[in-house]
């Protein structure tokens, strides 16, 4: 290059702003030489799949995920933000305006030429669909943490313990003088927020942190910024400290000019107005939100199909591979019509539920007065699950590693092959495992009931020879399963008892009726139909997914709806008197993996302290003999799942259940002690002749008086947390378990 006037420097400078157009099969874009990817078509096959993506970072209106591409240079980190263009109003803005993504990915362009730190653009993805999501890629920048999560704790006052490495006046002051170069370069954010800086702390506590600009698909280019833009995009800082506000102004507008008398006080009048702006934003939508309830329909994740083309509005169910559950397209005025149309049915289910309610809430009395009478053995926690295509052999050693001896294998009779469940299942079954599988229908199944029959059939000569317990149906209170009326469930569970039944030992599970709701449970449990005889009621008990397992419903925690089921299942005339729960979980903060919404999703600690508490409190009542949390291996809500590094994880769910199953395992439940404080303390006695105490509260760490001093302290996930001289001690929303002296 001698004599261009071009230094290397310059050169690679040029390269790292270069980038190419791409097209693929429904795809195209554009991807940085820079970070070219060694196989462009295998790389956009990745990162477009959520399914295969790492780490969820948000999930809300977009959708970002963490993965790995393999480029030219080696290996980096990304992030992907996934954009969806459902809706007339999203498509239109898409066609007159360009993709959010595609505005993301010249903003970030612009923001790098400016000298602003962003992490770098590396690729743009555009769906060829005009609903079809669209995606910007950029480098994951690693060791950053959001702002917001520092003025929180600044609000809270314990910034320092939190982010020691981190000064309030430094880190504002680097924010005020990286905007100011925005705005110089004639960018106009439009949503700078706490929530849209990403800082990396320096060394020490005297260094000024990196702070990276976030979240550019509102931005505007090249437009000449008056004092009111500039001071509107600095007014959404939500800085309430009068100091650090001029820390803020001083930084970015220079000593002088954060004096003007004008320029302080109009980003006061912005600064309030802005909070006020949401404020009355927020008391307005708050009466609306049931009208946007009634009349209009929950969207849906990009990666889910469309319903099929011309089916009837009973028929608008699809998979979602994600959360590995169907996804009901029909709205709630569809399901509305057909729920209308089906009116005769529901009158008879509910009627039989009436006429059942008198002896039901007999019976419900009668065991409600005898709980904790007797010793309860403790043998009944289980686990659900599938087989997987990567890493079988990593889900057997987990199964090992968890202790538990019984597996509610799932089955997909709308499947064709079933040769990896089979191989599941007799490796379990040669382990040891005692196994039970659960028969699940689709809407296909429901309509066409020869089929119907000729799946149950095969599984029945395939999978007896592994377990005799079959589960028939899945939440059959949920139209996405298939399933609208009782009718059309029943005539499922005549065929499939009449099949199964041929084979020596065979119990039926069922109805498996989800979530509380015991009306639809007692209706299924007492209309008369020929055939239908549940050897045990099978429930799926999500008791309360918005909250802990001693949450109440209508009056009612966990022990009591433990004690309801089991009432139903002894007064149900197509029951016998066995009360199984085959699935409960807590979703994750994990997109769309997560089968229930982000409404009802709980982080990793909540749900591994949920779930020693829900099987202490469910099996505890000796009236439900089985519990099997769903599932072994999940994104989203499992006990184990594998990264986007095809590394195999284990939750601390999965510690809790191991822990759970080695402490207690072949011990008898005494009953609940009398506390004094907010406290359950649950009285177990091994064959040894030990007394251990399982201790928790809800109320958070109280002080509670065990019967005599611990020997020996073992926390939720089996760590030893030492003896305890005293028979006070603490007790939280994670249980231990206190081994007492002899």
């Amino acid at each position: 290059m001698a004599g261009s006037g071009t230094s290397p420097a310059d050169e690679a400078a040029g390269q790292e702003r270069s980038f190419e157009g791409f097209s693929l099969a429904g795809l195209h874009g554009e991807v940085s030489a820079a970070h070219r990817p060694v196989d462009l078509s295998d790389a956009i096959e990745l990162l477009v799949d959520p399914g295969r993506g790492g780490e969820t970072l948000h999930w809300g209106r977009n959708y970002l995920y963490s993965s790995e591409l393999e480029t030219l240079t080696g290996p980096i980190a990304v992030v992907v933000k996934q954009f969806r263009n459902q809706g007339f109003r999203a498509r239109l803005s898409r066609r007159l305006k360009g993709s959010k993504a595609k505005k993301s990915w010249r903003a970030a362009q612009a923001v790098v030429d400016a000298g602003v730190p962003t992490p770098a653009p590396v690729l743009l993805i555009e769906s060829e669909a005009a609903n079809g999501p669209s995606f910007f890629v950029s480098e994951k920048i690693p060791d950053s943490i959001e702002a917001r999560y520092f003025f929180r704790a600044l609000q809270e006052g314990n910034e320092r313990q939190t982010f020691p490495q981190i000064r309030a006046e430094i880190l504002v002051g680097s924010v005020g003088r990286m905007l100011r170069r925005l705005h110089d370069a004639g960018i106009w954010h439009r949503d700078v927020s706490v929530g849209n800086l990403l800082v990396v702390a320096g060394s020490k506590a005297s260094d000024a942190p990196t702070v990276y600009l976030i979240d550019l698909n509102r931005a505007r280019l090249d437009r000449p910024l008056t004092t009111s833009r500039r001071t509107r995009d600095l007014c959404r800082l939500r800085i309430f400290d009068l100091h650090l506000q001029e820390v803020l102004l001083r930084s970015y507008w220079g000593k002088g000019d954060a004096d003007s008398p004008f320029k302080r006080g109009l980003y006061r009048l912005f600064f309030h107005g802005f909070l006020a702006k949401n404020r009355i934003k927020d008391a307005l939508r708050s009466p609306f939100r049931w009208v946007k309830w009634l009349f209009v329909s929950r969207g849906h994740h990009a990666h889910i199909p469309p319903p099929p083309e011309g089916a009837s509005r009973r028929d608008l169910v699809v998979w979602d591979h994600l959360s590995d559950q169907p996804h009901q397209h029909a709205g709630r005025w569809q399901r509305l019509g057909v729920r209308l149309g089906d009116a005769g049915h529901h009158a008879r289910e509910y009627g039989a539920a009436l006429t059942a309610l008198p002896r039901a809430r007999r019976r419900y009395r009668e065991l409600k007065e005898g709980l904790y009478r007797e010793p309860v053995r403790w043998d009944g926690l289980g686990v659900g699950m599938r087989p997987m295509a990567k890493h079988p052999e990593a889900a057997l050693v987990a199964l090992e590693a968890l202790g538990v001896k019984r597996v509610l294998l799932r089955l997909h009779p709308w499947q064709e092959a079933h040769d990896a469940e089979e191989l599941l299942a007799r490796e379990l079954y040669g382990r040891g495992i005692e196994l039970g599988f659960a028969l699940p229908q689709n809407r296909d199944l429901v309509r066409d009931r020869g089929r119907w029959q000729a799946a149950v059939s095969q599984l029945a000569e395939r999978f007896t020879p592994f377990g005799k317990d079959f589960q028939v149906g899945q939440a059959i209170n949920r139209s996405k399963w298939g399933v609208w009326n009782y009718a059309e469930y029943l005539e499922l569970v005549a065929d499939a008892s009449r099949i199964l039944r041929r084979h020596e030992g065979v119990r039926i599970l069922g109805p498996a009726v989800i979530d509380y709701e015991f009306h639809r449970l007692a209706g299924v449990l007492n209309v008369p139909w020929e055939g239908v005889h549940f050897d045990i009621v099978s429930s799926l008990l999500y008791v309360d997914r918005r909250g802990a397992p001693e949450s109440r419903q209508l009056g009612f925690d966990t022990v009591d709806k433990a004690v309801q089921l089991r009432a139903l299942a002894d007064t149900g005339r197509n029951s016998s008197p066995k009360a199984w729960v085959t699935e409960f979980n807590w979703p994750l903060w994990e997109g769309p993996h997560s089968p229930a919404g982000r409404d009802v999703s709980v982080e990793e600690e909540a749900q591994a302290n949920y779930l020693v508490r829900y099987c202490l409190l469910v099996l505890g009542t000796g009236l439900v003999e089985r519990v099997y949390w769903w599932r072994l291996v999940a994104k989203g809500y499992g006990l184990t799942f594998v990264d986007a590094e095809s590394s195999f994880q284990m939750r601390p769910s999965f510690h809790a259940l191991a822990t759970l199953q080695e402490q207690l395992a072949g011990s008898s439940f005494l009953g609940p002690l009398k506390t004094e404080v907010p406290a359950r303390l649950y009285h177990f006695q091994p064959d040894s002749g030990d007394d251990v105490i399982v201790g928790w509260s809800t109320s958070g760490t109280v002080k509670a008086t065990l019967p005599r001093p611990a020997g020996r302290v073992v926390g939720r996930d089996g760590e030893h947390l030492g003896g305890a001289t005293s028979p006070t001690v603490e007790v939280g929303p994670s249980p231990r378990y206190f081994f007492l002296e002899s």
